[in-house]
């Protein structure tokens, strides 16, 4: 795999994490403020997970399988989304309407994060 066509992978997966992130606060409402100082470092979070998520799917499909990409970035998403919500939800009360989107769109994320690399990457 070449630097080249990982860089090509990401930035449709960046974009998306990115588009999938708006519209994920937008769904959960006013509910979670955001300072624009805040907002710039979850931008730079949000890149670098795409590249995370791009290099984890660059091994998926180069040397493990190339089918059930979807069950794979389903269950990826579903363990990046849900873990921190469940402890949330242990410690204090049952996470809000706004919680349960937030951890939906997460997981949505993640699965067209990997139709987008199954597309590029294979």
């Amino acid at each position: 795999m070449t630097l080249g066509r990982l860089v090509l992978a990401w930035v449709p997966v960046a974009f998306w994490f990115l588009i999938a992130g708006y519209v994920g606060r937008r769904l959960a409402g006013a509910a979670f403020p955001v300072e624009r100082r805040s907002r710039r470092w979850a931008d730079i979070w949000t890149l670098a997970e795409a590249g995370v998520v791009t290099l984890f799917a660059s091994l998926w499909f180069d040397s493990l399988g190339r089918g059930g990409w979807w069950l794979l970035f389903l269950l990826v998403g579903l363990l990046a989304a849900f873990p921190v919500r469940l402890q949330a939800l242990l410690a204090t009360q049952l996470p809000g309407r706004a919680e349960l989107i937030l951890g939906a769109v997460d997981v949505v994320r993640y699965v067209g994060a990997g139709a987008i690399l199954a597309w590029r990457l294979r």
